[in-house]
């Protein structure tokens, strides 16, 4: 298991890895790069996953279920964040946007099998839309809606769900080309994310151990309403525990720049409790495994 686990992971730390070779020596400049990916292949990326995805009735327990997961740690983290004087616009979002892409998608099948994929890939795509939307909300300041509808991210995602609810027929060619430049958004956020690294000490460590403790708490309590309030079939309850327990998100960092809302603290916490997930989710997977 632990091996299975770390053949998931490697790969991310490999490119943060590169990541933080290239920002220690050839200085580029990231934050040209993240914009680049957050108006270009991260639009892509929703857009090639939302056109094709089946949407009806049946997924409607778990789009509660990715809903509770979201929302309920933002209402754990608000009292947290007001008793430890902790920047809640910095420290809440890590815990509701959780790594939902290239970490759990991989562990799903892995687990599950390939009946898993589509509802892996359910998940993603209601965390990357409420990303775009609550947490633009959230981290942004004056008007949100300003904000939100200016986003080319935001601006993919409702272009791909009016083609995919009307059944409109996309032309082939042009999903080849979305799903080509989304394919380059993941890479590009995790080397971005080892680029800033190199601006962060070892004082990180605290930070990234007391988000991975607070990721777990919260999680554990939105499992807890999931599954005392949604009926689940047994391998998405399974899931569902993975889920609200996984580490935060990259796309975290990439909005925490964006915005300037503590970079490099947010930096902190997506790479060491990604870090941490290697003892964590071993754990987590013997227990989903026996629900």
């Amino acid at each position: 298991m632990l091996e299975q686990i770390v053949g998931i992971l490697f790969p991310v730390f490999a490119l943060v890895v590169v990541g933080f070779i290239v920002g220690r020596f050839i200085k580029p400049n990231f934050q040209a790069i993240n914009r680049i990916n957050m108006d270009a292949f991260t639009p892509a990326l929703v857009f090639s996953s939302l056109v094709t995805i089946p949407l009806d009735h049946d997924q409607l327990p778990l789009l509660f279920a990715a809903l509770f997961a979201i929302l309920i740690p933002a209402l754990v983290m608000w009292p947290i964040c007001r008793w430890f004087g902790l920047n809640f616009k910095a420290w809440t979002p890590p815990h509701m946007f959780r790594n939902s892409g290239n970490l759990a998608i991989p562990l799903f099948t892995y687990t599950f099998g390939e009946k898993a994929l589509a509802p892996a890939v359910i998940l993603f795509v209601i965390a990357a839309c409420t990303h775009l939307t609550i947490g633009l909300a959230v981290l942004s300041s004056g008007n949100p809606l300003r904000q939100i509808i200016k986003m080319p991210i935001f601006i993919a995602a409702l272009i791909a769900l009016c083609i995919n609810i009307s059944g409109i027929s996309l032309w082939a060619p042009l999903y080849d080309a979305s799903v080509l430049l989304g394919q380059a958004a993941v890479p590009v956020m995790l080397i971005s994310l080892g680029g800033q690294m190199c601006n962060i000490r070892l004082s990180g460590l605290r930070i990234g151990l007391l988000c991975t403790v607070q990721s777990l708490l919260t999680g554990a309590i939105a499992f807890a309403c999931i599954y005392y309030f949604i009926p689940l079939p047994t391998m998405e309850l399974q899931m569902m525990l993975l889920f609200t327990m996984l580490p935060p998100a990259v796309m975290n960092y990439l909005f925490a720049e964006r915005f300037n809302i503590e970079p490099v603290q947010v930096a902190s916490m997506v790479l060491f409790s990604n870090f941490f997930c290697i003892f964590t989710l071993p754990l987590l997977l013997l227990f989903a495994l026996s629900l």
